[in-house]
């Protein structure tokens, strides 16, 4: 039987990478997906899934756009049991004093006001149904430090703390909140960053290698169904043993 049979689901960032490798997977198990991302790429990733995906274009920092995704899944599918908080923009690479306030309100409103925006909104329609799934894309880097992003570390840092927190709040309501680690992982995001910063975070894992979409969409299906219902307020990281020395 497929693992997210009559589940709905929706995925940010849902255009490239790990979030387009979880559409896939999400609905290779059986769910119905709302894939949202600001591109306009979601529309090819909806279109491979067929009818069971739809596609929705939105910036997660802004309220409506949180609204009107959730909005999506419920005229369109009924409800909401699983949301995926995967959108994240990385920000520029400078020292603390030469990064720019502007880059940082951009980067923690994308990757931290928009998981605290999508959990705030999806809560209420998941207990209607009497509970559900959410998963948050954080970061090694809310465990370790890299120098030259301090807008992506914080931002990463709080989704982290915002996971056990919210996990805390809804235990007891049939909710649970958990979220994944990567490392270096083969996206467009770690494609677009200096060689030498990326070769030396593979230098650094253990497993001497960079990671693969799928790998995070692996465990995004696994934490998503109801073979993680005994899991809430994990930070699991993936990351070739990075973060373990």
């Amino acid at each position: 039987m497929a693992r997210l049979a009559g589940k709905v689901a929706v995925v940010t960032g849902a255009g490239s990478g790990m979030g387009a490798a979880t559409v896939a997977r999400f609905c290779q198990e059986g769910a119905r997906v709302v894939a949202v991302d600001s591109s306009g790429a979601q529309e090819d990733i909806a279109a491979r899934c067929g009818e069971q995906c739809i596609a929705y274009q939105g910036d997660v920092s802004q309220v409506n756009s949180i609204r009107g995704m959730l909005a999506a899944a419920a005229e369109h599918f009924g409800g909401l049991d699983i949301l995926f908080n995967n959108a994240g923009i990385q920000g520029p690479i400078a020292d603390t004093a030469d990064y720019s306030e502007d880059d940082f309100d951009r980067v923690i409103a994308v990757n931290l006001k928009g998981v605290f925006l999508g959990m705030k909104y999806a809560i209420p329609l998941m207990l209607e149904r009497g509970g559900g799934s959410i998963v948050n894309t954080s970061s090694m880097a809310s465990l370790v430090s890299f120098p030259g992003m301090s807008g992506y570390c914080a931002s990463k840092g709080g989704v982290s703390m915002l996971t056990k927190l919210v996990a805390a709040e809804y235990a007891a309501r049939g909710i649970r909140v958990n979220a994944i680690l990567p490392g270096a992982i083969d996206t467009g995001m770690t494609r677009a960053m200096p060689k030498d910063y990326i070769d030396g975070a593979v230098a650094a894992t253990l497993m001497g290698r960079i990671g693969t979409p799928d790998e995070i969409a692996n465990l995004a299906v696994f934490l998503a169904s109801d073979e993680s219902s005994f899991i809430t307020g994990t930070l699991t990281p993936v990351d070739g043993g990075y973060t373990i020395v």
